[in-house]
C-alpha cells in the first residue's frame, strides 16, 4: 500500500481517483483500508483547503424553517409577532437571547450556531427637516 499524505492539488486529484477505482471495496480488506486512509486523508485537505464557513444565525434559522417545513408564522412563539419575525429575517433586527435560547430548546437549533455575530441592516431614519420646510410644509397644509 503506497499511502503518502496529500500536499499538492496533483496528490489530490490522485486520491480522489483511487478512491473512486476503490469505492465498491468491502469493509476490512486491504482495499477497504486503503479505501478508509485515502478517504481521511482527503478529507484532511479538503478541511485545510476547502473550508465551509458555517452560516451564520439568520441562515442557520432560515435553514430549520426549510428543512421542518416551517413558515414565518410557526416562528412568533420563538421570536415574536409577525412584523418582529421579519425583522429578523430580514436582518433589521439582531436576534435577543431570549429569542435564542427558544430557538435552540424547541427547534434545536445549535445555540453556538444562534450566538455567532451577524450583520444588521441598519433602518432608515428620516432625517429632521429644517425648521423653514418644516413651517413651509405645516402652513401648506393649512391653507388646503
Amino acid at each position: 500500500m503506497d499511502i503518502r499524505p496529500i500536499k499538492t492539488d496533483a496528490d489530490y486529484q490522485a486520491a480522489l481517483d483511487e478512491i473512486q477505482s476503490l469505492f465498491d471495496a468491502s469493509p476490512n480488506t486491504p482495499e477497504g483500508d486503503k479505501l478508509e486512509v485515502l478517504a481521511t486523508l482527503v478529507d484532511a485537505f479538503e478541511e485545510q483547503h476547502f473550508p465551509i464557513p458555517a452560516p451564520d444565525p439568520i441562515e442557520a434559522v432560515k435553514y430549520y424553517m426549510e428543512s421542518r417545513g416551517l413558515t414565518r408564522k410557526d416562528l412568533e412563539p420563538y421570536i415574536g409577532n409577525r412584523a418582529r419575525v421579519s425583522e429578523i429575517l430580514n436582518r433589521k433586527r439582531p436576534l435577543t437571547l431570549r429569542m435564542i435560547q427558544r430557538l435552540h430548546d424547541t427547534l434545536g437549533v445549535p445555540a453556538d450556531m444562534l450566538l455567532k455575530p451577524y450583520q444588521v441592516t441598519k433602518r432608515r431614519t428620516q432625517k429632521a427637516l429644517p425648521r423653514t420646510a418644516r413651517l413651509r410644509s405645516t402652513s401648506a397644509r393649512a391653507s388646503n
